[in-house]
């Protein structure tokens, strides 16, 4: 008996007679063979990978170390849940800039190694192209408008709208300091454009400042000491704002922990909340405010979309949006759940 009808029974092809496949399965059977899962996926021209990446998008202050990269780590989750069922590995991949000139050749060495990508963040028009072209890709919290792959997103829009209200219209906050994150990060954009939108639509409530940030716990910090600085110049009581929005927890636990060390206290003197729902920050105190989005559940879809796509290419492009949910605490001024 051949190797190659061995090799044609062990991958379950076709052109094997039923007495030799039976006698070929009978034998492995015996002698407890496993099957070489790279030989396999050779055979079926896959890898039997997916590859995940993501842009770390931080200031030259900060330590991704130190930081964490928490949304990444919940998507993460979503996206090992998907794949554990087939067998499949994530290779991960986080690189601090998509600006450098070393950006685009390193994605292409990891759309080599993988059967398709999920790109979190920080990839242009002409690379996506390109990319595109070769591999499957779904990109997670990207731009609606990106027509060359499925995008996977939260409803940010949604989110940052029911934040806004809540503050002007449950506990009176009309001066709304923002804190955003980086300008090339899509639901960056996305939540500031919302939150601009909902005050405006509030006549009695303004502006009382901005700060783009990183989406790191130094932004929120940074953003309360030039809070702090204005107030000290001169300003008056009555201009400083009394609610921070910021558009993610983490630069949100950042503002609070400033706020209290320069003895102002939370939500008395202002009110914070952030975005995202991390479990961090329903343990500080006082606990925080926030627009839960479902990290884990974006890398479940972008993970199935992906795996739908190295199925069949093609397949019309498609982009889901997943609804995001305010989540009441103390932060805002709302009293301790019972």
């Amino acid at each position: 008996m051949s190797t190659a009808t061995v090799s044609r029974v062990v991958h379950g092809l076709d052109g094997v007679r039923p007495s030799t496949r039976r006698r070929v399965l009978e034998v492995i059977e015996a002698m407890g063979f496993v099957p070489d899962s790279a030989a396999q996926s050779m055979v079926r021209g896959r890898k039997e990978v997916v590859g995940l990446v993501a842009i770390a998008s931080r200031g030259p202050d900060t330590d991704i170390e130190q930081e964490g990269l928490l949304f990444i780590e919940e998507v993460l989750r979503g996206v090992e849940s998907t794949l554990s069922p087939l067998g499949w590995p994530v290779l991960v991949s986080v690189r601090r800039s998509p600006d450098d000139a070393g950006a685009y050749p390193w994605l292409q060495k990891m759309s080599a190694k993988v059967d398709g990508l999920l790109i979190a963040e920080g990839i242009d028009e002409e690379h996506m192209t390109r990319l595109a072209s070769r591999i499957p890709i779904v990109l997670i919290s990207g731009s609606p408008d990106q027509p060359k792959a499925d995008v996977v997103r939260s409803d940010n829009r949604a989110g940052i709208k029911a934040v806004v209200r809540h503050l002007i219209e449950r506990h009176g906050r009309s001066r709304l300091f923002y804190v955003g994150g980086p300008a090339e990060a899509p639901d960056a954009r996305e939540r500031r454009a919302a939150f601009d939108e909902e005050l405006a639509r509030h006549p009695g409530a303004r502006l009382a400042g901005s700060f783009e940030g990183w989406f790191v716990a130094s932004s929120g910090q940074q953003a309360v000491r030039e809070i702090v600085a204005a107030r000290q110049l001169g300003g008056r009581a009555g201009e400083a704002p009394d609610a921070i929005v910021c558009a993610n927890d983490q630069m949100a636990i950042g503002a609070m922990r400033e706020l209290q060390a320069a003895g102002l206290r939370v939500p008395a003197d202002m009110a914070v909340t952030g975005f995202d729902d991390i479990h961090l920050g329903a343990l500080f105190a006082p606990p925080l405010t926030t627009v839960h989005q479902p990290m884990r559940l974006l890398g479940e879809r972008a993970c199935g979309l992906v795996l739908d796509r190295i199925a069949d290419p093609t397949l019309p492009r498609r982009v889901e949006l997943l609804p995001t949910e305010l989540i009441v605490r103390e932060s805002c001024g709302c009293p301790a759940a019972a």
